[in-house]
């Protein structure tokens, strides 16, 4: 009878096992970064969308409730992305040393930093109970527009990186 396989590591598992919960891990990280950022992407299509026919102050509080699930996404994006640039199968070493990482990770702070006017006048427009005016919707439709295309430029950036474009 051969003898066990040695632990790998200290985890106490042998190293295929090791290695296929590695696989797992980095899959099921990919999966759930992928998804969430799809959502996130289909969060602000909707607020995009919803400005045209914001017409009551139902429409104002189910557009500030839809903000809310921005926020959450993105905040998940963060933390998922960031657990796959650390334990996922390419590692940190991976990904600070590629310059498209850091454009996407820079792309995707100017996406949440412009979403903080439009969710700031959606929470205003919700407590006051009013329903803004076209003039008032008119920049938020234009900020809205902008994360639009940028999320399109990220995608760019996440494409290029994933293939090992910018190394540096």
């Amino acid at each position: 009878m051969p003898p066990a396989p040695k632990p790998y590591l200290g985890s106490g598992l042998p190293r295929s096992d090791c290695v296929t919960v590695a696989f797992m891990l980095d899959l099921v990280l990919a999966v759930a970064h992928h998804l969430l950022i799809f959502g996130v992407f289909g969060v602000l299509l909707a607020e995009f969308l919803a400005l045209r026919g914001l017409t009551s102050s139902e429409a104002v509080a189910r557009i500030a409730a839809v903000d809310l699930w921005y926020g959450v996404l993105a905040t998940l994006v963060v933390i998922v992305g960031f657990s796959r640039a650390v334990f996922a199968a390419k590692g940190w070493s991976y990904y600070s040393h590629n310059a498209f990482f850091w454009a996407k990770l820079t792309t995707f702070a100017v996406i949440g930093l412009l979403s903080i006017r439009p969710t700031l006048a959606f929470v205003r427009w919700r407590r006051s109970g009013t329903v803004p005016d076209k003039a008032a919707i008119r920049p938020l439709q234009i900020y809205l527009h902008i994360e639009l295309t940028l999320f399109v430029i990220l995608l760019v950036f996440a494409a290029a990186m994933a293939r090992g474009y910018g190394e540096f």
